[in-house]
C-alpha cells in the first residue's frame, strides 16, 4: 500500500486531535495520484472531502489493516509503524510552514530501507508551497 501524509515543516500532523490544515488542490491531486486505484481513509479523513468525491473513497476506521498492495491510504490521525512491513511508499505533502501540534510523523521510520525518489513544489489554495515527497522501499 501507499502511504499518503501531510505534514508541517517539523514533521507535525495534528494539534489536540485536529488536523494542522487541509487545501482543496492538494486533495484533488490525491485523487489524481490514486487515478483508478482504492484510496482508504478512515471517518475522520473523509470529512475533508466534497461528498461528490465520496464515491472514490473506501472509508473504514481499519482500513490500515484492510487495504491491499497497490492500494492509497490517507493517515492523518493513525498509527503507522504496525503495518510498516506493507507499506510500499510513503507520500508526504509538506506545508512547508509550522503549526502547532502535538502529535508528529516519526520520521525514523524511513531510516533504513527507504529512500528519497522524488521531490515535487506546487501551489495550493491555501499554502503558496507545498513540497511533494515521495519515499520508496529500497529492495533487498
Amino acid at each position: 500500500m501507499h502511504v499518503i501524509v501531510c505534514v508541517d515543516s517539523k514533521d507535525g500532523m495534528l494539534f489536540h486531535h485536529r488536523r494542522q490544515s487541509m487545501d482543496r488542490v492538494l486533495r484533488e491531486r490525491i485523487l489524481a495520484l490514486c487515478g483508478a486505484h482504492v484510496l482508504w481513509m478512515n471517518t475522520y479523513s473523509a470529512g475533508q472531502f466534497a461528498e461528490k468525491e465520496h464515491a472514490r473513497l473506501r472509508v473504514d476506521d481499519r482500513f490500515l489493516a484492510l487495504a491491499g498492495e497497490g492500494d492509497y491510504c490517507f493517515v492523518e490521525d493513525q498509527a503507522i509503524e504496525p503495518f510498516l512491513d506493507r507499506i510500499e511508499d510513503f507520500i508526504l505533502f509538506c506545508w512547508n510552514r509550522v503549526y502547532p501540534a502535538d502529535q508528529y510523523f516519526d520520521r525514523s521510520l524511513l531510516e533504513g530501507g527507504w529512500t528519497l525518489r522524488e521531490t515535487e513544489k506546487f501551489s495550493g489554495s491555501s499554502h503558496a508551497k507545498i513540497t511533494k515527497e515521495v519515499y520508496r522501499k529500497c529492495r533487498e
